[in-house]
C-alpha cells in the first residue's frame, strides 16, 4: 500500500594549469573492497558494473514473481550498489504492459549469500489498471495540459515537448495517465517547461511541476581563480574535453535556447592550452569555471562514495555555457543527460551561473535522477532540491578553493541582493524557505520546501549554536529550542548519500527521509550509535519526528560498522497501554484483531509509526474514496470514565479550515468524533474520545475515512487503546 502525500582511486584534486590527462586503463573486476570514507560501497569498474547489472536483469523475472507482481509487470534494473561483504542493493524501475510505471520503482536488498532480504517500495505490491487504452486522445491531453499549466504562463506545446502514456502509481490507486510537457514563461525564463500529468480517462490533473531542476536566481561565474583543468589534445590544438572524468565536454552553446542548448553549440578549441582571462570578456572563462566545478564534483563522488560519474557508469555528461540570453539560471536535464549554465542578466551584472556550488548542485541532480529519482513536486521535490544543495555544498568544502571556501550558503558568489540564494543554517532568512516542517511542506515551491532538509543536514553536521564557517556567520537555530552537537559534515553526507542511493524512492516524503537516514546511520555506525541518535535529534529539531533515546555513548563513534541491517527500522517513540481492552492496539501484529476495507495496516517505511514499526495509514487518494478500519466486540470498562485514546497524524494537500476530507471515530455506527484536513499536524497528536455512554458494553469501534474528489489527506493512526 502506498500513497503520495505528498552519487578505483580518486583522480588528483589539483592539477597544473594546462596539463593534458589521458584516461587510465581499468581492471574489469570489482575492486577488492576497502571501505570508502563514507557509504561503505565497493568501487566498480564499468565492466564490473555491467556484469552485476546483467545478473540483476537475469534475476528480474523470478524476482517479480517472488514479490507478488502481476503478469503484466516487468522489472528493469536501473542501478546497483555492492557492499564490501558482497551484499547488493539493486534498484529497479517497473513497466506495465510496456508502459513506464511512474512511482513503481523499488530497491531490493540482497544479503551476502545472494538471497533477497528486504525491499524498499515507492508503491508497494502489484500494480493493476483496467486497461492501457486511453479514453482521452493525445491531442486532447496536450490541449488540456496547456490550459491547466500553473507554473508557466502563455503555455504552449512545441516540437520539443512530449506527451507520454504512463501508469501513474504515485497516488494510492494506480491509473492510466498522460505525462505531458508544455513550454511557457516561468522561473527559468520564457523557455520554461512544465510537466502536467493527466488522468487518461477523465483528463483530471494528477500532478504538475517544473521540469528543469534548477538553481534559480543570479550567478557569478569566473570566481574559482587560477586553477588546473583537464583538457585533451588532438590534431593541432586542444579542446575542453576531460578524459579523466568520463569524457566530459564543455561546449559554448552560443546562446542556443535553453530548450535545446546544443542547437548552435560548438566545442571550445584553440592551439594553445591556456583558457580564459578571469573575466566575462572571454567566453572561455565561464567554461573554465564549469570544467573545474564538474571535475571537482566527479572527484568528490568518486573519492568519497566510490561513484564513477552521474550514473555510476564512468560516463561524463556534456555541459553547455552561454545558454540563451539574459538567463538567470542553471539546470540539469536528464532527458539529454546534460547541464546548462546561463550568463546571468543585468540584475546580477551579467555574471555567469557557473559558481562551484552551482556546478555541484546541478551534477547532483543527475545523481538523484540515477538513484532515488525523487519526484520533482511535493515533499519529494523538496528532498530532491535539498540533495543538490547538500552535495553542492560538500563539493565546495571538498575543493578547498581559497577563492571560494566551503560554507553552508548556496550561491554566495552569485551577487544576489541578499548575498546568497539559500542558507542551510537558517533557510527562513530568505523570507520564503521553510526552516521547520509543516503540513504545507508539500504545497510550496520545491526550492523553498528544500529548506527543511537543508536545515536538518546543517544541524546534523554542525549542531546548534553560532559559529563562523568559510568566513561567513552561521547560526543553527533549531525549531524545538534543543541544543546538541553535530556528527561532522563528512558523516552527515555519508548518511544522506546512503539513504538516497539505498533506501529512498521516487515518492519518499520527509517522514520517509527520516526513516531512510536513521537506517543509513544504523548501517554505517550502528543502531545504538551516537551518530544515529544525533541524526534523530536533527530531524526533531526541524519538526520531523521525535529524537530517539540517548544511547549514552558520549561522542560519535569513529568508524562505520560496514554491515547493513536487513531492512529500515522505525524508532519506538510510544508504547501501547498495558491495560488495553483492544486487541493489537499498536498494530505490531499486523491486522490481527482488526477488519479493514483496504490494506491500511502497514509497516511501510514511507511514513513513520508513532510506536514500533506498524501503524494504520488511512486515505491519501487525492480522489473520491472511503475506508473503514474496525474492531468488534470491544469490552468497554464498566467503572470509572472509560475512554478511547489514540495517536493521530494528519497531513494534507488541502488548505484552510474547511473540512473536505474526514476521519470519524464511531461506536456501534454512531459518530463520536470527527477529524479532518483542518487538523493537520507536523507530528502525532494524542486524541481522547469519551466512551462513558457505552460503559460496561461490548461495542464495535471503527475509524471511517472519507475523501473528496480533489487533493489528498492522509490520516495516520497508531497506539489505539480503550481503558
Amino acid at each position: 500500500m502506498n500513497r503520495k502525500t505528498a552519487l578505483a582511486a580518486a583522480v588528483a584534486a589539483a592539477l597544473t594549469l594546462g596539463t593534458v590527462v589521458a584516461a587510465s586503463s581499468q581492471s574489469p573486476a570489482l575492486a577488492s573492497g576497502t571501505t570508502a570514507n563514507g557509504a561503505g560501497f565497493q568501487s566498480m569498474t564499468v565492466v564490473g558494473r555491467l556484469a552485476v547489472m546483467e545478473r540483476a536483469e537475469k534475476e528480474a523475472g523470478a524476482l517479480a514473481k517472488t514479490l507478488g507482481l502481476g503478469p503484466d509487470e516487468r522489472l528493469l534494473p536501473k542501478d546497483v550498489l555492492v557492499e564490501n561483504d558482497g551484499a547488493r542493493h539493486v534498484r529497479y524501475d517497473r513497466t506495465y504492459r510496456g508502459l513506464p510505471v511512474v512511482g513503481g520503482d523499488l530497491v531490493v536488498h540482497y544479503a551476502a549469500n545472494g538471497k533477497p532480504a528486504s525491499t524498499t517500495w515507492a508503491h508497494e505490491g502489484a500494480v493493476k489498471v483496467a486497461g492501457v487504452t486511453p479514453k482521452l486522445t493525445g491531442k486532447d491531453a496536450s490541449a488540456t495540459a496547456e490550459r491547466s499549466a500553473k507554473h508557466v504562463t502563455s503555455a504552449r506545446t512545441t516540437t520539443l515537448d512530449t506527451s507520454q502514456l504512463v501508469v501513474w502509481a504515485v497516488g494510492k490507486v494506480p491509473v492510466l495517465a498522460y505525462r505531458n510537457t508544455v513550454t511557457g514563461t516561468g522561473d527559468a525564463g520564457p523557455g520554461s517547461h512544465e510537466a502536467v500529468v493527466l488522468d487518461a480517462a477523465s483528463g483530471a490533473v494528477l500532478d504538475q511541476y517544473e521540469v528543469e531542476q534548477t538553481v534559480t536566481g543570479t550567478g557569478n561565474g569566473v570566481n574559482v581563480g587560477q586553477v588546473g583543468i583537464e583538457t585533451s589534445q588532438g590534431g593541432s590544438g586542444y579542446t575542453l574535453t576531460d578524459a579523466a572524468h568520463g569524457g566530459t565536454i564543455v561546449y559554448d552553446s552560443y546562446n542556443s535556447p535553453q530548450s535545446n542548448p546544443a542547437q548552435n553549440a560548438r566545442t571550445f578549441s584553440k592551439s594553445s592550452n591556456s583558457w580564459g582571462n578571469g573575466s566575462t570578456s572571454s567566453r572561455e572563462s565561464a567554461a573554465v569555471d564549469a570544467s573545474y566545478g564538474l571535475a571537482k564534483t566527479w572527484d568528490y563522488y568518486k573519492s568519497t562514495f566510490n561513484r564513477s560519474g552521474i550514473r555510476n557508469d564512468g560516463r561524463g555528461a556534456p555541459a553547455y555555457v552561454h545558454v540563451d540570453n539574459q538567463l538567470l539560471n542553471a539546470f540539469y536535464d536528464d532527458s539529454c543527460f546534460c547541464m546548462s549554465f546561463g550568463d546571468g542578466s543585468s540584475q546580477n551584472g551579467n555574471t555567469p551561473l557557473t559558481a562551484l556550488d552551482v556546478s555541484g548542485h546541478e551534477m547532483s541532480h543527475g545523481v538523484t535522477a540515477a538513484t532515488a529519482n525523487l519526484n520533482y513536486s511535493g515533499e519529494s521535490g523538496g528532498l530532491n532540491e535539498a540533495t543538490s544543495d547538500i552535495f553542492g555544498t560538500m563539493v565546495e568544502f571538498y575543493a578547498g578553493n581559497s577563492t571560494d571556501p566551503g560554507d553552508y550558503y548556496i550561491g554566495e558568489k552569485l551577487h544576489m541582493g541578499n548575498g546568497y540564494l539559500r542558507r542551510m543554517d537558517n533557510p527562513a532568512a530568505d523570507g520564503s524557505s521553510l526552516s521547520c516542517y509543516s503540513s504545507r511542506a508539500g504545497q510550496v515551491d520545491v526550492h523553498y520546501s528544500s529548506g527543511i532538509a537543508n536545515h536538518f543536514f546543517y544541524l546534523a553536521a554542525e549542531g546548534t549554536g553560532a559559529k563562523t564557517i568559510g568566513g561567513l556567520p552561521h547560526n543553527g537555530t533549531p525549531c524545538n529550542g534543543d541544543s546538541f552537537g553535530g556528527i561532522g559534515r563528512d558523516k552527515a553526507a555519508a548518511v544522506w548519500y546512503r539513504a538516497l542511493s539505498t533506501y529512498m524512492t521516487s515518492t519518499t516524503t520527509y517522514s520517509g527521509a527520516r526513516t531512510a537516514t536513521l537506517q543509513a546511520a544504523a548501517d554505517l555506525y550502528g543502531a545504538n550509535s551516537q551518530e544515529r541518535y544525533l541524526v534523530s535529534k536533527a530531524w526533531a529539531a526541524v519538526s520531523v519526528g521525535t529524537a530517539l533515546p540517548d544511547p549514552g555513548n558520549g561522542t560519535p563513534t569513529p568508524s562505520p560498522s560496514g554491515s547493513p541491517s536487513p531492512s529500515p527500522t522505525s524508532s519506538p517513540t510510544g508504547n501501547p497501554n498495558p491495560g488495553n481492552a483492544l486487541t493489537n492496539g499498536g498494530f505490531e501484529q499486523g491486522a490481527t484483531g482488526w477488519t479493514q476495507s483496504a490494506d491500511d495496516i502497514t509497516n511501510s517505511t514511507q511514513q513513520q509509526a508513532h510506536g514500533g514499526s506498524w501503524y494504520a495509514w488511512m486515505m491519501g487518494y487525492g480522489s473520491t474514496a472511503s475506508e473503514t478500519l474496525a474492531q468488534n466486540n470491544v469490552a468497554v470498562p464498566s467503572t470509572g470514565s472509560p475512554k478511547l485514546t489514540f495517536w493521530l497524524k494528519v497531513t494534507t494537500q488541502e488548505s484552510g479550515s474547511t473540512a473536505y476530507d474526514t476521519l470519524k471515530v464511531t461506536a456501534n455506527g454512531q459518530a463520536l468524533a470527527t477529524y479532518s484536513n483542518a487538523n493537520a499536524s507536523a507530528g502525532y497528536v494524542q486524541k481522547t474520545v469519551d466512551l462513558s455512554a457505552f460503559r460496561g458494553q461490548s461495542v464495535n469501534l471503527g475509524f471511517v475515512g472519507q475523501e473528496d474528489a480533489y487533493l489528498s489527506t492522509v490520516f495516520l493512526v497508531d497506539d489505539v487503546s480503550v481503558g
